[in-house]
């Protein structure tokens, strides 16, 4: 099935986004995610419950089962894949790293052999991740920068995964396409990231811990502005040099101060957060920020969601989602 698309982890945050924006525009797609357990699965299965199409279809498979992961590829024989099932979380693979070297980099090969072997995929497109950027101090960060000092297993995954989808595009010309995302957020977001982990915690009247004494700041990307360059990476299959591999930043290119992100939570959710402030964490960085230049140029893509209106989104589906005012009216009532 040539015109098909094939969304791995498209039941995570950016998958399920990305699967729902290709059924809109009339693709036929079919998602593979193994709804681990790393955060609640039935958020992951209610984002995939969203859409109801006859052009998707689910298959519940892990990316390390290889002998499944082949059968469906030879069955679907895909025309491009959009890839984002990956172990997430920077502090989590300190504990568990056989999970990400597992999933990222065991699965990663899997698929791209995968692709290989069914041999008609058009595009590979998949997540890196502005992790790769590591101890850095150069700021913005962009694609022509060093990436050889990754400070987490999570980030040197990635950073792996762009070497291996490198070789396999020189060696076999399959088209590969990586894009380092930059702190992902809005409705349907992970439950593990500061957006989300902040939001609720305000909510419900508890603590949040601000690492780095506050002190940090991130290119917070909106999940809309995500999506679209993901399928204008998608979609360019011209613009590729001798060897068929490249690698684009999608970040908002305004890093946002955390202690600012935080007044706009407070304002949004209309009570003050408790904070309590730590110092930084093995693995994180003081501050991101994405030179967007090679994307503004090659796929004509600019981020448009400014923090103030992506953060009012999010609070406005959390409290759908979760029904946070109803919970306050209960407790009134009680």
């Amino acid at each position: 099935m040539e015109d098909t698309v094939l969304v791995t982890g498209c039941a995570g945050f950016i998958g399920s986004a990305v699967a729902e924006a290709l059924l809109a525009r009339g693709e036929r797609v079919v998602g593979i995610d193994n709804f681990n357990s790393y955060y609640d699965p039935q958020l992951k299965r209610d984002r995939v419950a969203r859409r109801t199409d006859p052009a998707y279809r689910v298959a519940e498979i892990d990316l390390a089962d290889r002998d499944a992961l082949f059968s469906l590829m030879q069955k679907l024989r895909p025309g491009r894949i959009v890839h984002l099932a990956a172990q997430a979380g920077v502090r989590y693979s300190f504990e568990n790293p056989h999970a990400y070297v597992d999933s990222n980099v065991a699965g990663f090969v899997n698929l791209l052999e995968a692709a290989r072997t069914a041999g008609n995929v058009r595009h590979f497109v998949y997540a890196s991740s502005s992790s790769v950027y590591g101890a850095n101090t150069k700021q913005p960060f962009s694609i022509d920068d060093p990436v050889e000092q990754p400070i987490s297993l999570y980030a040197a995954t990635k950073r792996a995964n762009e070497l291996i989808a490198r070789v396999y595009a020189m060696q076999f010309g399959l088209r590969c396409t990586g894009l380092r995302y930059f702190t992902v957020y809005g409705p349907w977001g992970r439950p593990d990231m500061a957006p989300l982990k902040f939001a609720r915690a305000i909510f419900e009247g508890k603590p949040i811990e601000v690492y780095g004494e506050g002190d940090m700041r991130r290119d917070f990307t909106y999940i809309d502005d995500i999506v679209d360059g993901t399928l204008r990476a998608l979609d360019e299959t011209d613009r590729f040099e001798s060897v068929p591999h490249r690698v684009y930043n999608l970040g908002n290119h305004r890093p946002e101060e955390l202690l600012r992100f935080i007044e706009i939570l407070e304002q949004e959710i209309g009570k003050p957060a408790k904070r309590v402030f730590k110092p930084m964490q093995a693995g994180d960085v003081r501050s991101t920020a994405a030179d967007i230049d090679a994307t503004v140029r090659d796929l004509g893509w600019t981020p448009t969601t400014n923090i103030e209106v992506g953060l009012a989104a999010l609070v406005a589906w959390l409290r759908a989602y979760y029904g946070y005012d109803r919970r306050v009216s209960r407790l009134a009532a009680a």
